[in-house]
């Protein structure tokens, strides 16, 4: 089973928290989704996604709250299928998303959210009025089932280029950044997921039985379908992190050094529906997502970083990969007012 496939023990032990008493309870419960309860005891075990699905919708039932009791209002079962209903009948994903986020807003007390179109980059941002900080996994959960669902509307993944939170980074951070982007900031003004507006109006084009069948294996299939790329494609973007752009080998380098030939190479990423290029041109975008939060560092250090010959030429670079200039994004992180 891949990592992709698989979910962190650390995000059972969180659903846990606010839905099931301790003790024989969370033991019957575990058991009864195919889950060992001696794992809670590793902080490094994982559990197959489709099992923490099923755990996902025991509580659901239970409970009768889609969001594990962590709003004081419920989140009732059927939520998520209503979202879906309202939100699939708009012309286009912003319509989509407005939809769904008013709908949220009504449901849960303590999470609102509004859709904001700034030029070239679109946001989602929750409106917490003065209330103290949420649990990294309640942020989590409600991007989610956002992004879930706005990926399914438009059927495609949106990237999202950043996501800033106002909760302290948790003890585990890698199961968020492989679901949603490797640009994680904690203890932010406020909560808020930044993605290109070109996304907004995308066409959703869902039919009921299209929605049945994402209804039938909710939530697995968000947990899974719609996150970034793993195995193969994942090794090597994590080895080009790790290294200056100006060190970053060739296509015959990276084969050998992987004991492959080049063609074996471009085959096993196009079964994953990735090319080299693309993914150093993804890990330019992390870089320099991560680099323009940082107001000391210019423009032409970070073209200079990311192996650019010029600034001109990271702008038109960046550009292409977000729908925003530089500058304009730089702006918008950094704008700390609430």
């Amino acid at each position: 089973m891949s990592e992709k496939d698989t979910i962190s023990i650390q995000l059972v032990r969180e659903a846990l928290l606010q839905s099931c008493e301790p003790g024989a309870a969370t033991d019957e419960v575990l058991h009864k989704v195919g889950i060992d309860p001696a794992l809670l005891a590793s902080s490094d075990a994982r559990v197959a996604a489709s099992a923490y699905a099923r755990l996902w919708r025991l509580l659901a039932r239970r409970g009768d709250d889609e969001f594990f009791g962590m709003d004081p209002r419920k989140l009732k079962s059927g939520s998520l299928e209503f979202l879906c209903r309202c939100a699939m009948v708009q012309p286009s994903l912003a319509a989509g998303l407005t939809t769904g986020l008013s709908f949220l807003s009504l449901m849960l007390e303590r999470m609102p959210a509004e859709l904001v179109h700034q030029q070239s980059l679109a946001e989602i941002v929750l409106l917490e009025d003065g209330h103290e900080p949420r649990r990294a996994f309640t942020y989590f959960t409600y991007w989610m089932i956002v992004h879930g669902v706005a990926c399914w509307l438009a059927g495609r993944r949106i990237p999202i280029l950043a996501i800033e939170l106002r909760c302290a980074q948790p003890d585990f951070c890698h199961d968020y950044q492989v679901m949603f982007s490797e640009n994680l900031r904690f203890d932010r003004p406020r909560t808020r997921m930044i993605f290109s507006a070109d996304c907004l109006g995308l066409p959703i084009k869902r039919s009921l039985e299209e929605l049945r069948r994402f209804l039938a294996h909710a939530p697995a299939n968000i947990l899974v379908k719609y996150r970034d790329p793993q195995s193969l494609a994942s090794r090597i973007k994590q080895d080009l992190r790790h290294l200056p752009a100006e060190q970053w080998p060739e296509t015959e380098v990276l084969a050998q050094s992987l004991c492959m030939s080049a063609s074996t190479l471009r085959r096993r990423l196009a079964e994953e529906g990735q090319t080299y290029q693309g993914l150093k041109d993804s890990v330019r975008k992390e870089l320099a997502i991560a680099w323009l939060a940082e107001p000391a560092i210019s423009f032409a250090d970070i073209a200079a970083r990311l192996g650019f010959a010029d600034t001109s030429s990271f702008y038109k670079a960046f550009r292409k990969w977000s729908g925003s200039n530089p500058g304009h994004y730089r702006s918008l992180i950094l704008n700390e007012s609430p």
